[in-house]
């Protein structure tokens, strides 16, 4: 037992999700504790910041030690166990790699936070599961109370998070486009980057198991527009008996090319826009993304996540930079990085 990883969260996590199916398909041993907003038991660590997944690795002392925050988790991961790596060795397509899996975890969370909360058929369907999810042994009333003030505590957040009236269209149109693409691209290559799963294909998959299995509203539209993508949700679950598969070549870059338009279409305005309202201290912006007004509270995590993929590809070898120059030409994703 104290050779498997220990890692605490929930089923409604869509990060929780993201790091399970990626530690099936790595084959790297673990114990998952079912906590979530009940906590982790009695003599684990906290994290600094109580977010799901929370993972439990051992020091050099060999205590436990508590993290958070999937993707630098992902990379400790890709050091500590050799096998089935996740991440591209090519340069200019790990830096798109990258680029595709914070465009997951910071923008399609927005649909994912939207879709469950906004609409009052989902709110009512979410409260008490995630309730559920974190303990099936409480009396009814007990998950009632509980749920009512979950979802409340949710509901009031929806405006720091993007989703308000202004924003709405905006999140909708933006997961539906993304349904279209990823369509095209599973049907043609399997997974994202070509016919292995990388680190963004488990981003994807974390937020989609909520929007395709979870909440109803997101459910219906997916099971409408884009049948496929929720199989391919259901496969990427367990992938632990996949083998082989190619990365794509510099030559088949350019099937990014809409996923990536996506991006630059609305993930780039609102990192842009997100960075210099957190440097300027505003309590709130407006900018425009994808021809509509968007408006919400700066959110400095984000700040962060921008400033690391500009990090990321500033040190990039002079040979992969004009790579990922090339396939981010004329995507919107080229303003991330001061390019007209």
């Amino acid at each position: 037992m104290t050779n498997r990883l220990e890692l605490m969260g929930a089923p409604g996590s869509p990060y929780t999700r993201k790091m399970l199916a990626l530690l099936r398909y790595r084959h790297i041993p673990h114990n998952v504790i079912w906590g979530g907003a009940m906590g982790a038991p009695d003599g684990y660590p906290k994290p600094k910041v109580a977010l799901l997944p929370t993972f439990y690795f051992r020091d050099s002392d060999g205590d436990l030690e508590a993290a958070v925050d999937s993707t630098p988790i992902i990379r400790r991961l890709e050091h500590d166990y050799s096998s089935r790596s996740v991440i591209p060795k090519n340069e200019a397509l790990r830096f798109l790699d990258l680029l595709i899996e914070d465009y997951a975890d910071e923008w399609l969370t927005k649909a994912m936070f939207h879709f469950r909360w906004a609409f009052q058929v989902d709110a009512d369907h979410a409260g008490p599961l995630l309730i559920h999810w974190a303990d099936p042994s409480l009396p009814d009333n007990q998950v009632g109370i509980l749920a009512a003030q979950f979802s409340k505590r949710q509901i009031d957040r929806l405006y720091v998070v993007g989703s308000n009236e202004i924003t709405a269209k905006t999140i909708e149109y933006s997961y539906v486009r993304l349904l279209d693409v990823l369509d095209r691209l599973i049907q043609q290559q399997g997974f994202v980057l070509g016919g292995r799963p990388s680190s963004c294909d488990f981003a994807l998959h974390g937020q989609l198991t909520q929007l395709t299995q979870v909440e109803p509203t997101a459910i219906a539209m997916t099971r409408k527009l884009a049948p496929r993508v929720r199989a391919w949700v259901d496969r990427m679950e367990d992938l632990s008996g996949h083998k082989g598969g190619d990365w794509l070549a510099e030559a088949q870059y350019g099937s990014l090319k809409d996923l990536l338009s996506e991006i630059g279409r609305t993930y780039a305005p609102f990192l842009i826009a997100n960075a210099k309202a957190v440097e300027s201290g505003a309590e709130n912006f407006e900018t425009e993304i994808d021809g509509r007004k968007w408006q919400q509270p700066p959110f400095a995590y984000q700040a962060k996540c921008f400033a690391a993929l500009r990090e990321a590809y500033q040190v990039l070898s002079t040979d992969s930079r004009t790579r990922v120059d090339g396939v981010l030409a004329g995507t919107g994703c080229e303003t991330l990085f001061g390019k007209a």
